[in-house]
């Protein structure tokens, strides 16, 4: 008996301690967001976006939630390939500590891969590489993060960012891509 009530507050906890997120792009204030290069909120056939439309200065465009704070947990995103001569695609980043460190799993159909990048310093540096090849579209990517193990299509293990940090999404040089539906779940 004393074992089933350990088990019933040990889940009851964990559920109260979970925060979920969802943002559509349906009405969002992107004055709220810290963003490189320009992003604007659109609509998709049935779905609200934000798309990047104009590439920053240097290589990499973002826009991520500076209110979110993720250590632990899972982020999945939609996302659609527009555009992009130079790159294509983009994806997730997290554990962002500022513009300049954070972690990235993107995908390009220019190249059929998924990978997993880090920024530390402003460096991005390739972690892990996968071989995707996806039809165009709207596609789903989920990251998940148990302390120093993140899994997507692939799992690697790394301890530079072991600090809570912003969620977002990325791409590189003129990749215009959009994205809908990001959805967070934080462990706490």
């Amino acid at each position: 008996m004393i074992k089933q009530l350990i088990l019933i507050i040990a889940i009851a906890s964990s559920t109260l301690f979970a925060e979920n997120m969802h943002y559509n792009f349906e009405k969002i204030d992107l004055t709220k967001w810290q963003t490189y290069g320009k992003w604007d909120i659109g609509k998709e056939g049935n779905k609200h976006s934000i798309s990047m439309t104009n590439r920053s200065e240097g290589n990499f465009n973002f826009c991520y939630a500076k209110d979110v704070h993720f250590l632990n947990g899972k982020v999945n995103v939609a996302f659609n390939a527009n555009a992009g001569s130079i790159d294509q695609g983009g994806g997730i980043m997290w554990r962002v500590q500022d513009n300049d460190n954070y972690y990235v799993a993107r995908f390009n159909p220019l190249e059929d891969n998924f990978r997993f990048y880090i920024v530390h310093d402003g460096i991005r540096s390739e972690l892990a590489s996968a071989d995707v090849k996806l039809s165009k579209g709207w596609h789903t990517m989920t990251i998940e993060q148990k302390g120093d193990t993140f899994k997507g299509y692939l799992e690697y293990k790394d301890t530079h960012l072991n600090k809570v940090g912003a969620v977002g999404v990325w791409t590189r040089s003129d990749a215009q891509t959009s994205f809908s539906n990001l959805n967070i779940n934080i462990e706490k």
